[in-house]
């Protein structure tokens, strides 16, 4: 099992890190490996992932939820995955994204992966493209 934790700080306020992290459907925008998440319902939805070359599709729920501060959920078939991103007012333009994850890597690619550190390398590459995400662009001019 891999325990992950990885913190960014936005220059955006909490509600719009909030709001934005709700946005499931476009995790495939900042999160590599993700093809597809699909609502089901008000807390369920369809993950479409590729790791390694191999496609894996599996549904989660949406655990707790405490509205510009914590998000948890778990995988309810397929993959075994748990985890919790919470939200953290730094100041009325800035937020801290502190994203907690619990996998259970499954076969040997994946079981090597968590070993490399490929897994929490992911994870912290996922954070700060969210962070590039989210944030406004801004202008040089």
């Amino acid at each position: 099992m891999s325990d992950i934790v990885e913190t960014v700080e936005v220059d955006v306020p909490v509600t719009a890190a909030y709001a934005q992290w709700m946005r499931f459907e476009e995790f495939p925008s900042f999160m590599e490996g993700v093809t597809q998440v699909v609502r089901t319902g008000e807390t369920t939805m369809r993950w479409t992932i590729e790791i390694a070359g191999q496609r894996r599709d599996f549904d989660a729920v949406v655990t707790e939820q405490i509205p510009g501060e914590r998000i948890a959920w778990k995988t309810v078939d397929g993959a075994t995955h748990a985890g919790v991103v919470t939200f953290h007012h730094l100041s009325d333009t800035s937020t801290r994204i502190t994203l907690q994850l619990k996998t259970v890597p499954e076969g040997a690619v994946e079981q090597l992966g968590d070993k490399l550190g490929l897994v929490k390398a992911r994870a912290k590459g996922d954070m700060k493209r969210f962070k590039a995400f989210v944030e406004p662009t801004r202008s040089t001019a």
